[in-house]
């Protein structure tokens, strides 16, 4: 029994949440952007004031007490009564809002996102915004273990009922050749089983995804490389070395090889991925839908114009939702 109870702090309540997530000190202090030493100081602190021992710090990897365990029913529930605080807060006055954390797909980095900065900067005056650019697995992780406010990412099925999901795009997977490698007017699946695949790491979902629609198809594709890197791969489609399945903003985002590759259908069955705005319901009032609306403008100029503009067969299955 830890003796002297005193003060419970919100942060402390987010440090332990972190430990007992990451089940580590090192990992939760990671997380949270903070040193080893501040994440025990924050745990011995606040087992003092609930006047308990919460977690076997000697095991590995750590595992909550009893104590605990009662602790940590208790300890979301003031977590998201204080989120829907400061969102309560945030939604009577803007201005009033400190704080944003946002998740970004990778692949809108450039092209979307400073704009969107932009905007929220523009209504958000005073307000701190931190940024979170990866795949979209990891986002999703960040989101779960609420070190996010709001996601932008691809969809990876199977929405769980914690999460608001508001839809905004829809983009159909291409095929990127070499330029000339390939004629449309014949057998377009005919020429490409002749060609090595550069293929996006099935360590991501979409590569997973690619993967099991060729399998779906009865596909068997050789390929010799497997990267994650959308230049990489269209560096070595430019060069002559295979081609690849990806997507339109994958494109968009390497188009500096666009002269060096032709952009073709899929040779059979479509595939696609839709790109929404993901929050955990209930906790920031109409604050995610409004941040929808305001990137489908965004996406509509950046992205799907000048998409669709260099390759007009996208206009069917590029599209805002």
């Amino acid at each position: 029994m830890v003796e002297s109870p005193g003060r419970i702090t919100l942060w402390g309540i987010e440090v332990f949440m972190a430990v007992v997530d990451e089940r580590a000190i090192s990992a939760a202090a990671r997380r949270l952007g903070a040193s080893p030493s501040t994440v025990s100081q924050q745990l011995t602190n606040l087992e003092g004031a609930v006047g308990a021992t919460l977690l076997e710090r000697s095991a590995r990897p750590l595992r909550l007490t009893p104590a605990g365990e009662i602790m940590q029913r208790h300890a979301q529930a003031i977590l998201n009564e204080a989120a829907q605080a400061r969102a309560a807060l945030a939604m009577s006055d803007l201005s009033a809002l400190t704080r944003v954390r946002l998740g970004m797909i990778e692949d809108l980095e450039a092209d979307v996102t400073p704009q969107l900065l932009t905007h929220m900067a523009d209504e958000l005056t005073g307000c701190q915004f931190l940024l979170e650019t990866g795949a979209s697995h990891h986002l999703y992780d960040l989101l779960d273990a609420r070190t996010l406010d709001m996601i932008v990412a691809a969809e990876l099925g199977g929405a769980d009922d914690w999460v608001e999901v508001h839809p905004l795009l829809r983009e159909g997977f291409v095929a990127a050749v070499p330029r000339g490698a390939v004629d449309p007017g014949r057998d377009v699946l005919r020429q490409l089983k002749r060609l090595p695949m550069v293929q996006y790491t099935q360590r991501h979902y979409m590569g997973r995804l690619v993967s099991a629609h060729l399998a779906r198809q009865n596909l068997v594709l050789p390929h010799r490389f497997e990267i994650d890197s959308y230049h990489a791969i269209l560096a070595l489609v430019g060069q002559g070395t295979g081609w690849t399945i990806l997507t339109p903003l994958a494109l968009m985002r390497a188009r500096r090889f666009a002269d060096q590759i032709d952009v073709l259908e899929l040779p059979f069955e479509p595939l696609s991925r839709t790109i929404s705005l993901t929050a955990r319901r209930g906790i920031l009032q109409d604050m995610p839908a409004r941040l929808a609306e305001t990137l489908r403008p965004i996406l509509r100029r950046s992205i799907l114009e000048p998409a669709i503009a260099r390759h007009p067969f996208l206009e069917k299955t590029l599209t805002l939702l």
